[in-house]
């Protein structure tokens, strides 16, 4: 289930776009202003994209770009901001896209749904200076091409959709290896190890359950 952070500080759109949401299948993850939401990110909770309010008081929508870009997150505006400079400032911030507001809801969704397939499923999957092409089964780290082996590319992605999540021996053996591997579980160090070497993610051990991907602080 794709986790949606909805940054809306007016509570009955929060509400609706949440109802909307889990109708439609995802799990929203509301925060009220742009502090509330910063606070989050830093915690390092896992989004896989953000509808965000560009007006919100404090922190306002276009200085969360940065925090959430650097945690791979992909961002939608919503707002009722339609001068050009504003939808220029967003877009070329880095934003997906940038709808204003009164929208129709499926409208979003499929906007959405086209963000995570580009950036979730089997299309492109940004964090921090990685850029990992799904299909064609390539990594960029800085707009370089690196090599990755078969296995580590298999254990990047496995990585890369479980941030922040301590993942057990047991489980990254049956997800990246298969059921019906028999070998030992020290192969996942060694590939861990060289994952963290051409990569530069941090990868941390966990004591007596296995290793989790932390995103930037």
């Amino acid at each position: 289930m794709y986790r949606v952070f909805v940054i809306e500080d007016d509570e009955a759109i929060s509400r609706l776009l949440c109802m909307n949401l889990s109708i439609a299948g995802y799990e929203p993850v509301p925060a009220g202003d742009g502090q509330e939401a910063l606070n989050m990110i830093q915690r390092g909770e896992r989004f896989d994209v953000a509808l965000v309010d560009v007006m919100l008081p404090g922190i306002d929508g276009f200085q969360l770009m940065e925090p959430l870009r650097a945690h791979g997150v992909p961002v939608i505006y919503l707002t009722a901001k339609n001068d050009l400079e504003s939808k220029l400032t967003g877009l070329t911030s880095g934003a997906e896209d940038y709808i204003v507001k009164p929208f129709e809801v499926m409208e979003l969704l499929v906007r959405m749904e086209k963000v995570l397939a580009r950036h979730c499923a089997g299309g492109v999957i940004a964090f921090a200076d990685l850029t990992v092409y799904v299909e064609e089964r390539t990594v960029l780290k800085g707009g370089r091409s690196i090599q990755l082996k078969p296995l580590e590319f298999d254990l990047l992605l496995f990585f890369l959709r479980n941030q922040n999540i301590a993942l057990s021996r047991e489980k990254i053996l049956a997800e990246v290896w298969g059921m019906d591997f028999y070998g030992e579980s020290r192969t996942i160090d060694i590939h861990v190890s060289s994952l963290r070497r051409k990569t530069g993610l941090s990868i941390v051990s966990v004591p007596r359950i296995g290793y989790r991907l932390e995103t930037a602080p």
